[in-house]
């Protein structure tokens, strides 16, 4: 399989959220690590596409941003400048 090009991620889940399990009385410290999260602010870039025609980076950031709850922009560089 040949490769089209790189997906370049912008953002890093870098703040542990932890949980405790259900019917657990207080106190006893902190509970175990259940996932790891990371804040998007507004205007934050998610995503990057390398090596590929910029048909197939908007399709792809189509199919992506369905899995995302939030709205989601497709910008290039030209837009930004």
């Amino acid at each position: 399989m040949k490769k089209l090009g790189k997906l370049i991620l912008r953002i890093f889940p870098d703040v542990p959220i932890t949980k405790k399990p259900a019917e657990v009385r207080m106190g006893k410290g902190k509970g175990a690590l259940d996932y790891w999260c990371s804040t998007v602010n507004s205007g934050r870039i998610l995503f990057e596409f390398q090596g590929v025609s910029k048909s197939i980076a908007e399709e792809a950031a189509l199919f992506g941003s369905r899995k995302l709850p939030m709205q989601t922009k497709f910008v290039t560089l030209e837009n930004v400048k």
